[in-house]
């Protein structure tokens, strides 16, 4: 009698499970090419919920789903006999299932299908900025106090916010920094809201966006035309040209803000002639107010912003006013220095054309 040796069973396949996730920041029905065979290919395909962004797509491409939401042991068990099953979670996702899959695997008791995460969409570069405009659209239905609100009542927000952003860029701090540019971002999407709702002329932030890459692109011939600016002068040049051009101004001072600080309005009119050729003596008169005018054209000419070197001077008087009074200075190390032209360190730097380089003019 001839003896054999028993095999080994072989091991029951226990399938896949499949969790695709998609971005709700990006249109539904564009999913990634592994996602679409993962859908095709699938035995079975399950969703919790008949309203899903992605269901009248995966209708329209032939993909049957079943609306279901096993738990962790009927989802594995649906797996049995190498089945790969697709689950597609809300929204917010299903932490309840990923949960439960996680203790069964970690019991060591359950022979548990291949798991697969399946990224089906990725956000985009900026996609959190439509997260903000649905949250800000939110607040402004149903906050009491934010719904109230009107453009001239956030004025002086506007104004706040963006001294804080200067602070933040002059003290150096990042953390700052990131802050009070939301903060800043913030006044644009409130603003741009609260435009929806005017009955005679409404706009809204995409409205906003879309001028404001329109303007982008006009006065950047060197990057999206045929111009050519090798130098920051040139597109200084390029810029006021098409500027110009754009407000079919009659004066080179058409367009200043009248209402700025003293000192930026004064190296803006210094600026705007200077670019502008117009050959024009400051105004000559016996008071601080003519002195000052003098610095902030002569600051402007050298391509220092008045308006920052005298932050900093000050700054450098209270740390003096704090010492005397027996208290550590507050300003960091290196905040609002010099350098030896006696231009700021790139805080307030000009365009090249006398003029505050930004986009909003």
């Amino acid at each position: 009698m001839n003896s054999h040796s028993a095999e080994p069973a072989a091991a029951p396949d226990t399938g896949r499970i499949v969790l695709l996730t998609v971005s709700h920041r990006v249109a539904p029905g564009l999913l990634s090419w592994p996602a679409w065979q993962a859908l095709r290919t699938a035995d079975e395909v399950l969703c919790a919920t008949a309203d899903h962004p992605q269901l009248p797509y995966l209708r329209e491409a032939g993909v049957e789903v079943a609306f279901a939401a096993p738990d962790a042991q009927e989802l594995v068990e649906a797996c049995a006999g190498g089945r790969t099953v697709v689950v597609i979670p809300g929204g917010e996702g299903d932490r309840r299932l990923t949960d439960g899959l996680a203790r069964l695997a970690g019991s060591g008791r359950v022979a548990m299908p291949e798991l697969e995460l399946l990224p089906g969409s990725y956000d985009l570069p900026g996609a959190r900025l439509l997260d903000l405009v649905q949250v800000m659209d939110r607040v402004r239905r149903e906050c009491p106090w934010t719904s109230r609100q009107t453009h001239r009542g956030l004025v002086k927000y506007a104004i706040e916010e963006s001294y804080e952003l200067v602070e933040a860029i002059e003290e150096g701090s990042r953390q700052e920094l990131r802050e009070e540019l939301g903060d800043v971002l913030l006044q644009v999407v409130f603003h741009a809201r609260i435009a929806e709702e005017d009955p005679e002329e409404p706009f809204s932030v995409d409205d906003v966006a879309g001028t404001l890459v329109e303007k982008l692109v006009h006065r950047h011939p060197h990057v999206f035309g045929d111009a050519e600016a090798e130098t920051a002068e040139d597109v200084g040049a390029h810029w006021q040209r098409t500027k110009a051009a754009e407000k079919r101004r009659e004066s080179v001072t058409d367009g200043i803000p009248l209402g700025q600080p003293g000192l930026a309005l004064a190296a803006k009119l210094a600026g705007r002639a200077r670019a502008g050729g117009v050959a024009v003596a400051l105004p000559t008169g016996e008071g601080v107010g003519y002195e000052l005018l003098r610095l902030a054209a002569r600051a402007e000419a050298e391509g220092t912003d008045p308006e920052t070197a005298l932050r900093a001077a000050a700054r450098a008087y209270r740390d003096a006013i704090r010492t005397a009074e027996g208290l550590t200075a507050a300003t960091p190390a290196g905040a609002g220095e010099t350098d030896g032209a006696g231009e700021t360190d790139g805080v307030g730097e000009t365009d090249g054309a006398g003029g505050a380089y930004g986009a909003a003019e």
